[in-house]
Parts: C-alpha cells; sequence; structure tokens
C-alpha cells in the first residue's frame, strides 16, 4: 500500500502490527489492502457493499416550485470512465476502495463545458501517495508523477471513516490488521499441518540420560532441520515426543476461525449472517425479508449511500442532485408488496399507471377497464353528502 503523508507520515497497515520476532510463522503474509483479500469475510463484506451500492440506479433531479423533478443524468453519471466503464463498473470499484482503504482516487481528464468533471479515470490506491499539511492536501503523486497547487483541482478523492484534522478517510483494513492476520495465520497454521510441513509446538525429551545445553541445542536443531523440510525425524528410543498443543487445537481452533468471521464483520459493516458466518448471539428473527433488508440499508449501507450522493452531486450543476434509488435494496415479497400497493392505491398516493410502471405494465386501456367492468361489475359511487 501507499504511504499517507501528514506532517508525520501515515503509513499502510503493516506499520501498525508490531514485530512478533521469531514467533510469527513464515508463509504468513504481510496485511494490506490485497492480502487482506485473502480473508473470505473480508471479501464477503466488500463484495456485498459494493453489489449494493452498484447496483442502485442513479438518478438526478432538481425542485421545480417545490417539486421533485427528474432529470436526465450527465455522461459522467453514465459513463464515468469512457465507454468502456460504465457507472455499475465505477461505483463498484470506488466503493470497494472506500470500504477497504476509506479512500478512493481518480484522475479527471476530461471537462464539460460548465468546467465540471466529464470523465474520470480511476487510479490504484498503490500508485498514490499524498502528502498533506494539518487537514489540507498540499500533494498527490499518482505513479511517481506530481500533482500540487492548481493541478490538484484535477484529483477526484472520495474519503470515509473521516476524523477531524486529517485530510484522508481512517482505513478499516488498517485497524482490523490484528484481527485478519491472527485469522490469516490460523489458516496458513491449517495449510501447513495438512501439507505435512508444520508440527504443533512440542516437547523431545530423552528418557535415558540428562541432556547438557549444547547436546540439547544440536537435537533440537537437528529435529527442526527435519520437520521444517516436512522431512522424517529419525531417533533412537531413548528420545520421547510430547506435542504440547494439538492440531486446530480441535474446537478451540474452529472456536477461533469462527470469531475471526464475526470481528472482521465488525470492522466491514456488514452482518455476519448475511456473509454465512456464525451469529455470536443467538438466532436473529425477521417477520420478512423486507424488515431484514431495512435493517441491513437504515444501520450498514445507508450512511454510505448518503456520502456517495453528496460527492457524485458535484458532478452535476447546481441546482441538481444525485439520488441512489434504494428501492432495489427494500425488496419485498409478493405479498407484502402486493399489500403495500394497495394500500397506496387506496390512500390515494399512487395511481394506477403508476403502480403498474412498477410491474413494468403499461397503463389500462379503455379496452382494460371495460374488461374489468363486464367481470367484477360496475363500482357503485357513494351518494353526494352520505358517509364514506
Amino acid at each position: 500500500m501507499s504511504l499517507f503523508r501528514r506532517e508525520a507520515t501515515i503509513t499502510g497497515p503493516d506499520g501498525l502490527i508490531p514485530s512478533r520476532g521469531g514467533n510469527k510463522r513464515s508463509g504468513v503474509p504481510a496485511v494490506t489492502n490485497d492480502s487482506a483479500m485473502r480473508h473470505s469475510a473480508v471479501w464477503a463484506c466488500l463484495r456485498l457493499r459494493a453489489d449494493l451500492v452498484s447496483t442502485m440506479p442513479v438518478d438526478v433531479y432538481r425542485r421545480i416550485d417545490g417539486v421533485q423533478v427528474s432529470v436526465p443524468p450527465p455522461p459522467v453519471l453514465v459513463n464515468p470512465g469512457g465507454e468502456r466503464v460504465g457507472i455499475q463498473e465505477w461505483l463498484y470499484s470506488t466503493q470497494v476502495d472506500l470500504d477497504r482503504a476509506g479512500n478512493c482516487f481518480g484522475l479527471i481528464t476530461e471537462r464539460n463545458a460548465l468546467d465540471l468533471p466529464a470523465r474520470i479515470d480511476l487510479i490504484a490506491l498503490s500508485d498514490v501517495t499524498v502528502r498533506a499539511k494539518g487537514s489540507e492536501i498540499t500533494e498527490v503523486r499518482i505513479a511517481g508523477k506530481k500533482y500540487d497547487g492548481d493541478q490538484l483541482r484535477n484529483i477526484w478523492h472520495e474519503k470515509q471513516f473521516t476524523v477531524a484534522g486529517i485530510p484522508l478517510g481512517l482505513s478499516p483494513v488498517t485497524y482490523a490488521a490484528w484481527s485478519i492476520e491472527e485469522s490469516l495465520s490460523a489458516q496458513q497454521f491449517a495449510l501447513d499441518w495438512f501439507g505435512g510441513s508444520a508440527v504443533p509446538m512440542a516437547e523431545l525429551k530423552n528418557t535415558a540420560k540428562t541432556v547438557n545445553p549444547k547436546d540439547a541445542a544440536v537435537a533440537r536443531d537437528f529435529y527442526r532441520a527435519a520437520v521444517t523440510t516436512g522431512d522424517l525425524f529419525v531417533h533412537g528410543n531413548d528420545w520421547e515426543y510430547k506435542p504440547i498443543q494439538t492440531v486446530a487445537a480441535q474446537t478451540e481452533f474452529l472456536e477461533s476461525r469462527r470469531f475471526g468471521i464475526n470481528d472482521v464483520a465488525r470492522f466491514f459493516g456488514c452482518p455476519s449472517d448475511l456473509i454465512d458466518g456464525a451469529v455470536s448471539t443467538g438466532s436473529i428473527t425477521y417477520g420478512s425479508i423486507t424488515q431484514r433488508n431495512l435493517q441491513l440499508l437504515i444501520m450498514n449501507v445507508g450512511p454510505a449511500v448518503s456520502r456517495r450522493e453528496t460527492a457524485l452531486g458535484a458532478l452535476t450543476p447546481k441546482p441538481r442532485y444525485v439520488k441512489l434509488n434504494r428501492s432495489a435494496l427494500l425488496a419485498m415479497d409478493p405479498e407484502a408488496r402486493a399489500r403495500t400497493l394497495k394500500i397506496r392505491l387506496d390512500s390515494r398516493t399512487l395511481t394506477p399507471t403508476e403502480a403498474r410502471a412498477l410491474d413494468d405494465l403499461a397503463p389500462l386501456t379503455d379496452a382494460d377497464l371495460a374488461e374489468f367492468d363486464r367481470v367484477y361489475g360496475v363500482p357503485r359511487t357513494t351518494p353526494t353528502g352520505a358517509t364514506a
């Protein structure tokens, strides 16, 4: 990961992980934005959030006489990265960077007649280095090329998880580094064990004589050299091997793996049950899928969506603004949907034509209305002044 510099240096996740000396198992990668995605919970959380945000339709509105009126979106909100990068791919990529690193960067390569960005080419975080003074970014380097002063207006920067005085968003991967590395270490241990190249911590005891420190060191090195390469350790009947811990520590090891999923899910703002993780507080029961999705929207995804709307709104001329359509997330089961539509029709907050449009149906024709009258009869009208 690149270096995000303030006056003091803000480093990537590796800088927050203290060294554990020789006890660190070889083969466990340092926790970075990329290596963290080897953890299934990290991948699942990032995928879930990015999938939801990127598939929300992007709508543009303006208010006329206090009424919200839909207007066509500008090209930058249709193909923000040019003809080959549509809005869904663009939103997915930026949401992944925001959720794992707290920041996303792009280079504004085209502007429209209003001097607003017309094309934003996204930049890999590993190619970005930032310098800041106080709460203001003073320099951005992309693959070694410096942008400062007026050139900074050509840098697209979104952030989330902000704190006062720091112009960059905080990185969940950085703060979850210990939890992620613990899980990756457990995975590596299991791989080493089942691959035959790892042996649990153990005691090697000579039952025939007392071993002086020099002979003990020789025996230890000989034993370590044999098991490190997965080879056989040959000895006489005077040596006794006694494991101190068993492979996977049975239930403790498995429980640690399960806890690691829940712990990581908390850092990335995803309910663990939605990524097939164990529910730590017992069973969770919802009346309907609508209630579950509503909680996900309000508690987890909604705030990120609101921030994205504000950032994308800067790509449209005032007084226009952007709304991400959350209806896709609030999908209802057929019975609940039909009940909701009937209530809105009866309360006159939705017309039959609008209700049919929600199901991708054309408005009712005169022939359709005549058929309803033949099948169900002509509805009675309430006399004037009568109590409904």
